[in-house]
């Protein structure tokens, strides 16, 4: 990740994730036009890249995950990760923006580990990640508790954020 972020960032301001997106616009800080460009591109960014695994893989292209991810801990997990990715990249941009691309790539490995979920923390991985009959997959049922749940943490780390740093 950090590597994209920096290739990248100069280019689009290394949007990859939808929950990033829409809390940069909640913030004002990206338009909500871009941001809806920038939230398609992200969708099918991460279907071609699932494909392109595929393909990589010599798996079926087309696939839909059987891998069962939900109850209370996931969607609870999910919530934290997303909360964490985003209070990451709002304080490292508050007061060290060089070194956002090397805190979320921290982030998202440490949180891989600490979550129940594996912390997809992206609406867009979620997605794509339904399309993958895969160990890192998740079933289709799952997908919009799993969004919703991002979305909760997104919202509450928008809302600590204006507290906590404060322009």
């Amino acid at each position: 990740m950090t590597v994209l972020i920096l290739t990248f960032g100069p280019i689009s301001g290394a949007h990859f994730n939808p929950a990033v997106s829409i809390a940069l616009a909640l913030r004002r800080e990206l338009p909500a036009g871009v941001a809806t460009i920038y939230i398609g591109a992200q969708v099918l960014g991460g279907i071609a890249g699932v494909w392109a695994a595929h393909l990589m893989f010599e798996l079926p292209l087309w696939q839909v995950s059987g891998t069962v991810r939900t109850g209370p801990s996931q969607w609870f997990a999910e919530a934290v990760a997303t909360f964490g990715l985003l209070s990451t990249i709002l304080g490292c941009s508050a007061r060290t923006p060089s070194a956002v691309p090397y805190a979320v790539g921290l982030y998202i490995t440490a949180a891989y580990w600490f979550t129940a979920s594996t912390s997809f923390a992206n609406p867009a991985v979620t997605i794509a990640r339904s399309l993958s009959d895969t160990f890192a997959g998740i079933a289709p049922t799952g997908v919009v508790a799993f969004i919703a749940a991002q979305f909760v943490g997104m919202l509450a780390a928008v809302v600590l954020g204006r507290w906590l740093w404060r322009a």
